[in-house]
């Protein structure tokens, strides 16, 4: 059976899409830690671990993923974007991209935060054309 991640990237649970590839796709994650919080995951491998990936995905991933940093960076005020890999959560390869005003920003055990569906389609949009105009 797909993982949930999977599903997203096929197109059969809605996401707020904020980049995509033949091999990669970027979503805004649903419970952020920060306004433009973002998952870049693979869209034809479902393993849990990202040191389990072979080396054409792996390399793919993190240049996809800096790609979607830097679009990040132009569609949402922020001075980092910091990066996490955990997989704990999902048992789907993913990277957390998450706009940084400081390191605090990054606390996994912070209270996550809900914004409105408008909201976060906006952000998720405002990402996605600074991906498309790189």
């Amino acid at each position: 059976m797909a993982t949930i991640f999977t599903r997203i990237a096929n197109g059969e649970i809605p996401s707020y899409k904020c980049a995509e590839n033949e091999d990669f796709y970027a979503f805004l994650d649903i419970a952020p830690m920060a306004k433009g919080h973002t998952l870049v995951i693979p869209k034809h491998v479902e393993d849990d671990y990202i040191f389990h990936l072979d080396e054409k995905t792996y390399e793919g991933l993190t240049k996809f993923a800096r790609e979607v940093a830097v679009a990040i960076v132009q569609a949402v005020p922020c001075k980092r974007v910091g990066v996490a890999v955990l997989g704990m959560e999902v048992p789907h390869t993913h990277i957390h991209l998450i706009p940084l005003q400081s390191e605090a920003d990054m606390d996994f055990r912070k209270p996550k935060f809900t914004l409105a569906p408008e909201e976060m389609k906006a952000i998720a949009d405002a990402i996605l054309a600074a991906y498309e105009n790189r």
